[in-house]
């Protein structure tokens, strides 16, 4: 039988992609704990670091939960442990099937941003996904490039990690109209479509 404490600790990583095409991972880095033991941080902080590296942090709590604001509490101590405090964060309180209305009112009144739902039922799920579409960072290089076939590679990353508006097959290549991170920008430089002028 596993450690019910260790199973939350094994990150799951998910693809998916917002209504406009962006894709992005959702990694369930970490189950918190209430007062998580410091030498429980120290012997997963490599597991937690991934959480560093994330664009955005999307903290869910549970709604049903006698006193839901000490997992905030103790998540933020965690995250500002590891030096992931700065990032932004959508906060979602889930089970509200499973919360009396009093509750999910007192809820509101303490955190007036979060995102309420409920994973059981569906219910608020497409507004969340609104949300942290709305908060992915967007990308802000425009390009227009002719990829020889040969960089199939570019032409994926430039799906999962751009936004692409228009793509065509032609007899050299793929020709891409897209918005991009400046990293994948200055890769796709060297494929740049010559302007028209005139």
């Amino acid at each position: 039988m596993e450690d019910a404490l260790f199973a939350t600790l094994d990150p799951t990583t998910r693809r998916t992609r917002t209504v406009d095409g962006r894709e992005y991972t959702l990694t369930d880095t970490v189950g918190f704990v209430r007062h998580l033991p410091h030498q429980l941080v120290e012997s997963f902080r490599s597991t937690l670091e991934e959480i560093a590296d994330a664009d955005l942090v999307v903290h869910v709590i549970d709604g049903s939960d006698g006193k839901p604001e000490d997992q905030v509490s103790a998540v933020r101590e965690v995250l500002a442990e590891i030096d992931a405090g700065r990032l932004p964060e959508i906060l979602v309180v889930n089970k509200v099937d499973a919360a009396d209305e009093v509750s999910l009112t007192r809820l509101r009144h303490l955190l007036p941003t979060a995102v309420f739902v409920s994973a059981r039922t569906g219910q608020g799920i497409e507004h969340l996904r609104e949300v942290i579409a709305a908060a992915l960072p967007d990308p802000s290089v425009a390009v227009d490039v002719l990829v020889p076939f040969d960089r199939g590679d570019l032409v994926s990353r430039v799906h999962a990690e751009g936004t692409v508006l228009v793509e065509e097959h032609l007899a050299e290549g793929t020709r891409l109209r897209a918005r991009v991170n400046p990293g994948l920008g200055g890769l796709l430089a060297g494929f740049a479509v010559p302007a028209i002028s005139g």
